[in-house]
């Protein structure tokens, strides 16, 4: 788990996205964690250049879906990077297990499968505090880590493959 601020990026280090088309795919459980996380995700994408008509947003039941809802993004939306958003916190079953195991592995497979990267941005939190810390708390906003990540991965999948590197 983070322990430290996950909201610092430095934009001098960073692609300028102005030519990236982003989708979000954001549960409905634990809204006042996941909005956050968006809403830190898109404020992070549009300071980093991208065009909001450039941001597509759906929303999903809960993080078990949010493999299902990536899936048919990348098959029907032309976007560059997904991020999944997400929230489960730790009940007294084992619920929780299942749950985290099955969305990680889904976005595993979507991202082997498609050429589109999909960016884990689900809170695995053992108490609903430590998942307020991490989606705009004392620890910042995993939201806004997630979204660097997407704007990166967007400019590793848009690589001219006859040049040697990326450089960043």
């Amino acid at each position: 788990m983070a322990t430290t601020n996950l909201s610092y990026y430095d934009k001098d280090t960073i692609p300028n996205a102005k030519s990236f088309r982003f989708g979000i795919v954001v549960s409905e459980w634990n809204p006042e964690i996941t909005k956050n996380l968006q809403k830190g995700a898109i404020e992070t994408l549009l300071d980093c250049g991208a065009a909001k008509k450039n941001i597509l947003s759906w929303e999903v039941p809960g993080s078990f879906e949010l493999v299902y809802g990536c899936k048919k993004m990348v098959q029907s939306q032309q976007v560059d990077a997904i991020i999944a958003i997400g929230n489960v916190i730790q009940g007294e079953t084992k619920h929780f297990d299942f749950v985290c195991t099955g969305v990680t592995q889904g976005i595993v497979d979507l991202n082997i499968k498609h050429d589109v990267p999909i960016i884990f941005c689900v809170l695995t939190d053992n108490t609903k505090q430590q998942s307020i810390d991490r989606s705009g708390g004392k620890l910042g906003n995993k939201g806004i880590e997630c979204a660097i990540a997407a704007i990166k991965m967007a400019a590793i999948k848009n690589i001219d493959i006859t040049k040697e590197s990326i450089g960043f």
